[in-house]
């Protein structure tokens, strides 16, 4: 109910567990050289990733960019792939490591 309603309010929502281990994993690899792997995101790459932690859909970022869907897609699987992530909640992760959002 507590997600659903966060829904609503236009907010993004993590169960507890999850924040918990998002932010331990947040703290851990501030204190690691992870280097600059965003160096290699193109300046498109790092906008999608920019709206996908903001926790923006595929079509919400679509429109604000001016793409397709599929663009908009591929976008982030170059992304995932350039990064060595495999998910959503891991974009999200590296974005806060990257300081590109903040911790909630």
């Amino acid at each position: 109910m507590t997600a659903v309603k966060a829904a609503v309010r236009g907010e993004s929502y993590f169960s507890p567990s999850i924040a918990g281990m998002m932010l331990e994993d947040y703290r851990i690899r501030l204190t690691q050289d992870d280097g600059d792997e965003d160096e290699q995101l193109t300046e498109r790459e790092r906008e999608v990733l920019q709206l996908v932690a903001e926790g923006r859909t595929n079509q919400e970022i679509a429109d604000k960019l001016t793409l397709s869907i599929k663009t908009v897609q591929t976008h982030r699987a170059h992304i995932m792939e350039k990064l060595d992530v495999h998910d959503r909640t891991d974009l999200v992760k590296y974005a806060m490591r990257k300081g590109m959002i903040p911790p909630e």
